[in-house]
């Protein structure tokens, strides 16, 4: 259990509201195809959930600023016809925001997937309804570090409280764009990082599972 009392609730999309694996690898995958790279084992393209994609065609390939830009346009072209919905919600999540709601506070999504492929995700598992405000990084790059993400979305909405407002997500990005932003944070072990991760990074918090999740927020 948690002893402060968090007003607002910035969630992760990816690994902690829904289990994205099988869009984001395949959508990998046929970015990788394009420049030869044949990659049968979806597995090994976990490490792509998560972070920025540029960063992680050149942190994982090698790929050139360049050439990584190419592979994201490629990426784009699967997951915006069929990987974005190659996806499910976690079970357990409709009932924690909903249970989240009925205690008062208020729900923000802080991804640094596209804002627009995020409002179509949560908008087809009809979750959009929960979140007072759904921010994601921009199509150009502009607004694509999950720092840059937390600060856009509190300053949308004027999140100037930072004992009040805590980020939620499965990777070391949330955790250190959530210190950077002065903010606390819990990390979900259900989703795609470890605890030694999530702790060398900042997470104020670890929960377990939705429920464990849900047990910590009373």
């Amino acid at each position: 259990m948690i002893d402060k009392q968090y007003k607002y609730l910035l969630l992760d999309l990816d690994g902690t509201i829904t289990d994205s694996m099988e869009g984001i690898t395949r959508s990998v995958q046929y970015a990788l195809g394009h420049f030869g790279i044949d990659v049968t084992d979806l597995n090994s393209l976990r490490p792509f959930i998560g972070p920025p994609l540029k960063d992680s065609f050149r942190d994982f390939y090698g790929f050139t600023d360049e050439k990584a830009e190419a592979a994201l346009s490629k990426y784009r072209e699967y997951f915006a016809t069929k990987g974005l919905f190659e996806n499910r919600v976690y079970e357990g999540m409709d009932a924690f925001l909903a249970s989240q709601l009925n205690k008062e506070r208020k729900l923000y999504v802080a991804t640094s997937k596209p804002e627009v492929f995020a409002r179509q995700i949560l908008e087809h598992f009809k979750l959009d309804g929960y979140f007072t405000y759904i921010g994601g990084s921009t199509l150009d790059g502009s607004r694509s570090s999950k720092t840059d993400v937390i600060r856009y979305v509190m300053d949308v909405n004027g999140l100037n409280d930072n004992q009040a407002v805590v980020m939620i997500g499965d990777r070391k990005h949330d955790m250190v764009g959530a210190g950077n932003n002065g903010i606390d944070a819990i990390g979900v072990l259900y989703g795609y990082g470890d605890e030694e991760e999530l702790r060398s990074a900042g997470a104020s918090y670890i929960a377990a599972s939705v429920e464990d999740l849900e047990a910590m927020l009373t």
